[in-house]
């Protein structure tokens, strides 16, 4: 059979044999899966070891690859992996384009800091892997649009890990407000309290050698390292993510996503405080959204509305006839006064997960996409990324939604993607 390349493809060829590697991406032609899904894990931090825990509980999955940068938690992880399945033979590796390479693995799991999500969630489609990311889907707008492409292009299957979506709260949420049991929803409010540190002014110095700190920054820009900046705290600085605000936002904002699905956003405004120390996502952030038909706002405390200042995360709609606050685990209508915690006569029109994961495992055997599939997540992340250039150039701006475009204003717009830094480029 003759295979046409194009000059991407030849590229990315000649890329990968100088590295070593073989990848394919867009000629791999995916295969029925087999009753157990191979995966393999790429970042093993704190959430990437709780990815190995739920994979791992599930029959029909197999982990067959472990992947991070850092040596420590590739080797803990690997133990624990031992202890779960003492027969394991799961091969480990630094570098995830050796992962991608393999072509026995059908999908992936990504808990990489946010930074490399989607850089390695597209090389993944193009490599014929399905993927199970952490949130936030991406760094920036146009990473998100690379990855909408991406998954159309390779017939790809992609669940966000936004694990509250699974829940019967939610679900039930979602059917309250469409059944219209407190009317045409015209405000929501959404918070998570907590405020972002400021980490002090640490010193630089030399990155210890378990850590291939030039390739745990990739495509952000090379600064020099402190413990600080690594692992966890990383997602307080904005060459990699956005504080608080960018952490909790697709938990939170999911529920009204899910249940207005808002359209036409046109405006929003960004205001709060930067850190006392080297860390420049902002302390705290609230921020107000104009949709066509829909007021959102967010904020850090909980708003002056009944019901929430017990509440350190949750969401408040108002509506017509009524309002319902809820949380993860809870919910309470109130109409005409009386407050109740559900409405029996509302049916229930929507099918329950079987669990976060197992909707992956499902979907990715099935060919169909899971709840918390890349067009709607991509969605609901987008103002995320929106109000953080509103803090950044701290004004109003105004927004196109059809062309993904802010109205008349350059500086705002090129803070909509960043150039990877070259070495790190691999689209």
């Amino acid at each position: 059979m003759n295979k046409q390349y194009g000059r991407r493809e030849f590229l990315w060829k000649g890329t990968m044999g100088a590295l070593g590697l073989t990848i394919l991406p867009s000629l791999h032609l995916k295969a029925a899966p087999s009753d157990r899904l191979r995966i393999a894990h790429i970042g093993l931090g704190g959430m990437g070891n709780q990815h190995l825990r739920w994979f791992a509980a599930l029959p029909e999955v197999e982990i067959v690859a472990l992947c991070d940068v850092d040596k420590n938690h590739l080797n803990s992880t690997l133990e624990a992996l031992k202890i779960l399945h003492p027969d394991t033979k799961a091969d480990v590796y630094e570098d995830f384009r050796h992962v991608l390479d393999r072509k026995d693995i059908d999908a992936v799991t990504i808990a990489t800091p946010d930074h490399w999500h989607a850089q390695i969630a597209t090389l993944a489609f193009r490599a014929g892997k399905d993927v199970y990311g952490e949130k936030p889907l991406s760094y920036d707008i146009r990473e998100g649009q690379v990855l909408v492409e991406n998954l159309k292009k390779h017939n790809s299957i992609f669940q966000l890990g936004t694990q509250i979506h699974a829940t019967d709260n939610y679900h039930r949420v979602v059917e309250l407000i469409q059944a219209g049991t407190i009317g045409k929803v015209h405000t929501a409010r959404i918070w998570k309290t907590g405020f972002s540190p400021g980490l002090g002014h640490p010193v630089s110095q030399t990155p210890p050698t378990s850590l291939n700190w030039d390739m745990w920054l990739g495509p952000a820009p090379y600064v020099d390292y402190f413990p600080e900046r690594c692992h966890l705290n990383y997602r307080y600085f904005l060459d990699y993510s956005g504080g608080i605000f960018a952490d909790f936002w697709s938990h939170i904002a999911d529920v009204v996503w899910w249940a207005l699905q808002p359209k036409g956003l046109k405006t929003v405004i960004a205001r709060g405080d930067k850190t006392d120390g080297v860390a420049d996502a902002p302390k705290w952030i609230d921020a107000d959204y104009t949709f066509e038909n829909l007021s959102l706002h967010w904020t850090t405390e909980p708003p002056n509305v009944p019901g929430a200042a017990d509440r350190g995360i949750g969401a408040y709609f108002e509506g017509e006839k009524g309002t319902l606050i809820c949380d993860y685990d809870t919910r309470s209508i109130t109409i005409n006064g009386e407050t109740v915690s559900d409405i029996p006569e509302v049916p229930k029109t929507l099918v329950r997960s079987p669990g976060h994961q197992q909707n992956f495992v499902d979907a990715v055997k099935s060919r169909t996409q899971p709840e918390s599939n890349l067009a709607y997540v991509r969605d609901m992340t987008l103002p995320m990324h929106l109000a953080i250039i509103s803090w950044r150039l701290g004004r109003k701006l105004n927004w196109d939604s059809q062309n993904e475009k802010f109205i008349g204003d350059k500086e705002a717009n090129a803070l909509l993607s960043r150039k990877y830094r070259k070495k790190w480029n691999l689209l």
